[in-house]
């Protein structure tokens, strides 16, 4: 762990009163352990806008789908899309949530654009319900 340092910061008061709101809601013990959060989510941000255009750098992230496993041939085809790009797959998990409907969760690692191109297609596939990848970091820089 690096050498911790401390600054200042200024807010307006309501600013500061929903700035404590959302640290009570969220369980952080302080106002530091929040500040640290969001400066890391923004900076895993960062890195998937600047490695988008960074061809050799690997980034993770996490996929979710919800799918009627009954409608036409949408098991097979999903699976067909993760086989075409299997270097970007790394895992997957299959939940049967009732007589009809599936969970399934994709791990990808590549760059970043691959990733994000096949979470799209994964998705926008006809037949999904609903879907949401969650963009990650390998943590290199963070």
């Amino acid at each position: 762990m690096s050498d911790i340092v401390r600054f200042g910061v200024s807010l307006e008061e309501k600013l500061l009163f929903e700035f404590d709101l959302f640290i009570r809601d969220k369980g952080y013990e302080n106002r530091s352990e929040a500040i640290r959060d969001l400066i890391r989510e923004r900076l895993v941000n960062r890195e998937w806008e600047l490695d988008d255009k960074n061809e050799n750098v690997e980034q993770m992230a996490v996929l979710t789908i919800v799918y009627d496993h009954h409608h036409s041939d949408l098991p097979s085809r999903l699976t067909d899309l993760q086989h075409s790009r299997h270097g970007i797959v790394h895992s997957t998990l299959h939940i049967h949530l009732d007589q009809h409907n599936c969970l399934e969760i994709v791990v990808f690692k590549g760059r970043a654009r691959e990733v994000l191109e096949l979470g799209e297609r994964l998705i926008s596939t006809r037949g999904v319900k609903h879907g949401k990848m969650i963009l990650t970091t390998t943590g290199r820089s963070i």
